[in-house]
């Protein structure tokens, strides 16, 4: 892939958390989960729900608000 085209990764999973001036680890820290899949995430790939929500929940995010981070396709 060319590094000059830009990508929709589906999500605004790295904005919110740049918003919030929290790190990759930090954020993975908080929810319980890799920061391999905090990478992952924000790259496009998809998750399980529960990872959804515990992403949403670190962020302080009621779990109402989840299209503030995530699209649904």
């Amino acid at each position: 892939m060319r590094e000059d085209v830009l990508m929709d990764p589906g999500n605004n999973l790295r904005q919110v958390r740049e918003a919030r001036m929290l790190s990759k680890a930090e954020l993975a820290r908080r929810a319980g989960i890799s920061p391999l899949t905090i990478d992952r995430i924000e790259e496009g790939m998809p998750c399980r729900i529960a990872t959804r929500r515990k992403i949403l929940l670190a962020l302080g995010l009621k779990l109402s608000e989840w299209r503030k981070v995530f699209k649904d396709k």
